[in-house]
């Protein structure tokens, strides 16, 4: 394979970001993207507002990718496994390989059981890869975590703690956040289900529990508003002093009425206008005890523009099928041609 030629679906924020990462690496071509904004074809330099480049962009996602023929494509357009299924069976359909960002798709089996089975017989009858990763899911609060018990004999109880901005991510995540409402229709949000909080959760510990062999009786969630005394913006949305700035989603898994693995997820839009500093936290009570801070936070819009890049040689190496960053080698930076990594 001289370059791996690759298809961004979505171009918001992400999956700019993507392109722009993509286009620096050696041993990848970009050869076209797919965004349902654009009502006839455009070029991808001109819709990134620079020079034409002779790549196309489509809403057509049929049509482009027969045109181009690509490798593996990088989907960026949902949280859900319930938003993204339709395009993935599209492309197993045509021998694809799959990264995806949808939180949800980093570990799916236990809040979408039935999908998790379909879209991994359709990637093993196409002899193709369906991967979940991203910043969070897929690295801080979980792989980075199983990375870290490999010196650890015991494991009792993990705690870990994200704390972080906001700003990166674009509209959808702000939704899910409940970032500027009141604080009355931020709890009704989450009384309705439209104020998720963290996509992950539900992904990331049953990934850790079932990788190290911890079980749980059940997970219990709670989430509840970051309210903002001053006023902060970014390029997607102003929340006025008052208002919601983010959301503070916990979760823990209990057995017997005791913590076996708790995650917690303070996260906001511009923490540094009220002097609130971002990090990462990692604790594994056991035999030894290990921590680990990361500070600032690993930026959770790079950081996850950085994990779908990352892997794609990981995805072309692996097994058919769905799978999770737990199923991959250990996965890292490449700095040479994306081939070398090629089995």
């Amino acid at each position: 394979m001289e370059k791996i030629r690759v298809v961004q679906w979505g171009l918001g924020n992400m999956g700019r970001g993507m392109v722009e990462m993509l286009f620096d690496k050696e041993g990848i071509e970009v050869v076209g993207a797919i965004e349902k904004r654009v009502e006839e074809t455009t070029d991808l330099g001109v819709f990134l507002g620079n020079e034409k480049l002779g790549i196309p962009v489509m809403n057509d996602p049929d049509a482009l990718l027969d045109l181009v023929k690509p490798d593996l494509c990088i989907l960026a357009i949902h949280s859900f496994v319930k938003g993204v299924v339709e395009e993935i069976r599209l492309l197993t359909k045509k021998n694809i390989q799959v990264v995806t960002i949808a939180e949800e798709m980093a570990f799916p089996f236990v809040t979408e059981p039935e999908l998790s089975k379909e879209i991994d017989e359709m990637a093993k009858r196409a002899g193709v890869t369906v991967l979940g990763t991203g910043v969070n899911p897929g690295f801080v609060l979980d792989t980075l975590i199983l990375q870290l018990s490999l010196g650890v004999r015991r494991v009792d109880h993990i705690y870990a703690r994200r704390v972080n901005d906001l700003s990166p991510f674009g509209k959808t995540v702000m939704e899910e956040q409940g970032v500027g409402l009141s604080r009355e229709a931020f709890l009704q949000g989450v009384e309705d289900g439209s104020v998720y909080g963290h996509v992950g959760f539900l992904q990331s510990i049953p990934m850790i529990a079932k990788s190290i062999g911890l079980t749980y009786d059940e997970i219990v969630q709670s989430r509840e508003p970051i309210m903002t005394t001053v006023d902060r913006k970014t390029k997607d949305v102003f929340v006025k002093a008052g208002m919601v700035a983010g959301c503070n989603h916990t979760a823990v898994a209990l057995k017997d009425g005791k913590p076996v693995i708790t995650l917690e997820h303070p996260q906001q839009v511009r923490p540094d206008l009220e002097h609130i500093e971002t990090g990462d936290y990692i604790e594994i009570h056991g035999d030894p005890d290990v921590s680990m801070v990361i500070k600032p936070e690993v930026p959770g819009g790079i950081g996850t523009i950085a994990a779908a890049v990352n892997v794609i040689p990981h995805v072309l190496n692996a097994r058919s099928g769905l799978l999770t960053m737990a199923d991959l080698p250990v996965t890292h930076a490449i700095m040479d041609d994306f081939t070398n990594h090629l089995r």
